[in-house]
């Protein structure tokens, strides 16, 4: 089913729909569906719902990459019997994937309950909704995520508004952008350098993503993170998580790793926003030896 928009539905193996960009030529989660995904990527691998459960006060979630809002909405529906506040931060430069969600919200079927929710917050940018026992307190920032974040301590206008662009700190953080290949912006060390900064260093948070790269682990560890083996989403075997506590990593990258990357002909880190592949120069391989993760 295609459309003007630049979108189209796409039935996946499993019979499960969900939305193609036709200017990335990618399927958002494909093989498994939006929400197959979501709960595996994200709700069961981060424990969110334990997270969630114990978290004094308010719960700030992090959503890189909005899209078609299948990431949240999965978080929201896991979470909803809790009471206390879900403050959830979503970073996109366009809204096109999700006004095209909510045109076939039958196809997709995971929006349904929150259409007029997310209406208001297209609209507003900004919505608050009590959703079960949970209060959703739910902001937009339309902008380039790069730049957004690399002046996030200076005020930027944001789709024709002055904002303040500070944010508080998340204690998980769903990232979930086209792949380094069709986006690299979204997948450099100074920008992974950047948000590790926005971290409050007494409040673990972890980062899961779907690719299992060389290259973004490495990237990931010399912005400062801690790197794990994450867990299998449908036809990836095994996926990545960052946290800046080693103690929430179930399965840490080893030694044993170190020297697979050191082998690698693909494992040094985008600086520039630019796709390459290149083995670890000699100055990247001095700086993951001396990581604490492998001290």
């Amino acid at each position: 089913m295609h459309s003007a928009s630049g979108y189209r539905l796409a039935r996946l193996a499993n019979g499960a729909w969900s939305v193609r960009s036709l200017a990335h030529q990618e399927t958002f989660h494909p093989v498994i569906g939006p929400v197959a995904e979501a709960e595996a990527l994200y709700v069961r691998q981060l424990r969110l719902v334990e997270r969630r459960a114990a978290a004094p006060g308010e719960f700030v979630l992090w959503d890189v990459g909005l899209g078609a809002a299948a990431n949240v909405l999965t978080v929201l529906r896991a979470t909803r019997h809790l009471p206390g506040t879900m403050r959830v931060l979503s970073f996109d430069q366009t809204l096109e994937p999700l006004e095209f969600a909510l045109c076939h919200t039958d196809a997709l079927g995971y929006l349904g309950g929150y259409e007029e929710r997310l209406r208001r917050l297209i609209t507003e940018y900004r919505v608050r909704f009590t959703d079960g026992t949970q209060t959703v307190d739910w902001t937009l920032e339309l902008h380039d995520f790069p730049t957004l974040l690399a002046k996030a301590d200076r005020q930027l206008p944001s789709a024709g508004r002055l904002e303040q662009t500070t944010w508080p700190p998340p204690h998980a953080i769903l990232f979930d952008a086209f792949s380094p290949a069709k986006n690299p912006a979204m997948w450099t060390l100074p920008l992974f350098a950047d948000l590790f900064d926005q971290l409050d260093p007494r409040r673990p948070c972890a980062l899961p993503t779907y690719s299992r790269s060389t290259m973004l682990r490495v990237t990931l560890l010399l912005a400062g993170f801690f790197v794990g083996a994450g867990h299998a989403t449908g036809e990836k075997e095994e996926t990545t998580i960052a946290a800046n506590f080693l103690s929430l990593l179930d399965h840490p990258l080893g030694r044993s790793w170190l020297r697979r990357a050191h082998r690698s002909t693909s494992a040094e880190p985008l600086c520039e926003p630019v796709y390459r592949q290149q083995p670890l120069s000699p100055r990247t391989w001095e700086r993951l030896l001396e990581h604490p993760q492998f001290a």
